[in-house]
């Protein structure tokens, strides 16, 4: 079933969970909101499922791991946090590329660790970090000023 692309909003239906026959699933490009149902764990058919570029929040439902015939998983450029599936069975199979643009996951296959995720000194500490790698080669507006102003002022006295 392939919904990509069709601006659609809200919450994902949980109701789509009763639907066992599903063998792929794309809702990917459109505008959700909230979080992945957990229902989604009873798709026992499901090859593929596709969600990336929403706007989905909260953590992957850990019971997605009982998908058994997932091949393809994509959850990438969404707001998704916490820890991702365990590393095991078929997610064991699926690459960094699956949770990309989700800057609050954490664990394998993703770079960032889990250790401590939870705290909020940890996350305060973990969006200082990323500002600070945000601001490099940008000039401290403070010193920039000073020297415009001197610069200036000179130009002008002599």
């Amino acid at each position: 079933t392939d919904l990509s692309c069709n601006a659609l909003s809200g919450e994902i239906p949980p109701e789509i969970g009763s639907f066992s026959e599903i063998q792929a699933l794309n809702l990917s490009y459109n505008k959700f909101t909230g979080s992945i149902p957990e229902t989604f764990s009873n798709l026992s058919q499901i090859e593929s499922l596709d969600l990336s570029h929403n706007s989905l929040n909260g953590s992957i439902p850990t019971q997605l791991i009982e998908l058994n015939s997932l091949a393809v998983f994509s959850v990438a450029h969404n707001n998704l946090s916490g820890k991702t599936p365990d590393f095991t069975r078929q997610f064991a199979t699926f690459e960094e590329s699956s949770y990309e643009g989700n800057p609050f996951l954490c664990g394998p296959p993703l770079p960032k660790s889990c250790y401590d995720a939870g705290s909020p000194s940890s996350s305060m500490r973990d969006f200082k970090e990323q500002e600070e790698e945000d601001d490099v080669g940008w000039i401290d507006m403070s010193i920039f000023c000073t020297s415009f102003w001197a610069s200036y002022g000179t130009f002008f006295l002599a």
